[in-house]
């Protein structure tokens, strides 16, 4: 009971309402600060003060990468903040958080674009194409998830709501209050390795950082599978319904489709994240057909009764 007791206090003071808001107000003013003090940096190294190889400081667009960056890093939050509550819209989080990293490669890819006849021809400018044609289909693809993200009627709320649904709920929360410090740890780490890096870039820190867009994301990503894995296996102590297992397991095929993208490169890129969300999509609208014959499955029984 102590250490429930315990991992409900911690709960409570990593993700509740409260903290929620506190959180936005703080981001927000980081990300404006971050993006001024990048925008000096900028200017600083234009006029030789200062060395900075990176190509984030090469144009003052390229600022915009910084802020969208530390939204980035509240919608993980939001996305932990809402594992314990609603599982759909904890997948839903993974799909924004993929479509607002591929934005945010937008707006870097923005400040070196070759404006010329070749246009196809020319590597960067070619993916800044695909990006922005998979940034439009996600935003879309986001709405139909979203809009079949139905809640369950209270009818089949209650009659699923056993004890063992409360202490699979209780596990969900224990689950996301031990996250947020891994989380906060490994960006953490994964920032002091690439500001050591840009400032000495010639010193070998043993990390790569060949894609900085896939920087933090590529663990968060892998982080995301082991937890979805153990959801699913824990989840059966619950439910042993075929399209909630299915469901389940098909959001894991969703992420790691996602952690996959991080591995390559190019129009690959754009379609393994492109198939992520569809895949994800299409199982939530055959798990939704299923739980309606199911509910009519229910009002059956109980007339029949």
């Amino acid at each position: 009971m102590k250490v429930s007791a315990f991992f409900e206090n911690l709960y409570h003071r990593f993700l509740s309402e409260k903290t929620k808001e506190k959180g936005e107000s703080l981001i927000l003013g980081i990300a404006i600060g971050s993006f001024i003090i990048h925008l000096i940096l900028i200017f600083l190294s234009d006029f030789g003060i200062l060395n900075l190889q990176s190509e984030l400081f090469q144009n003052p667009i390229s600022a915009i990468y910084t802020p969208f960056s530390f939204i980035l890093v509240y919608e993980v939050y939001l996305l932990v903040y809402y594992l314990p509550k609603s599982f759909t819209t904890y997948i839903g989080k993974q799909y924004e958080i993929i479509s607002l990293i591929i934005i945010r490669r937008l707006f870097k890819d923005l400040a070196t674009l070759e404006l010329s006849s070749d246009w196809f021809q020319i590597k960067d400018d070619l993916q800044f194409s695909y990006d922005l044609v998979t940034s439009l289909l996600l935003f879309l693809l986001l709405l139909f998830f979203y809009k079949n993200s139905k809640k369950q009627s209270s009818k089949t709320i209650k009659a699923k709501f056993t004890k063992e649904l409360t202490s699979f709920i209780r596990f969900k929360k224990i689950t996301a209050t031990i996250l947020v410090p891994v989380l906060i740890g490994i960006a953490f780490y994964t920032l002091g390795s690439w500001a050591f890096y840009v400032i000495s870039p010639e010193s070998n820190t043993g990390t790569s950082f060949k894609d900085i867009n896939a920087i933090f994301f590529d663990e968060f990503f892998m982080i995301l599978i082991i937890v979805d894995v153990i959801l699913l296996l824990a989840s059966f102590y619950y439910t042993d319904q075929f399209h909630k297992v299915i469901r389940n397991s098909g959001f894991i095929v969703s992420t790691i489709l996602i952690r996959l993208s991080f591995s390559v490169e190019g129009l690959m890129n754009n379609l393994l994240i492109l198939a992520a969300a569809v895949f994800g999509l299409l199982i939530l609208l055959i798990h939704n057909q299923y739980e309606k014959s199911y509910e009519n499955a229910l009002e059956h029984q109980d007339e029949n009764s």
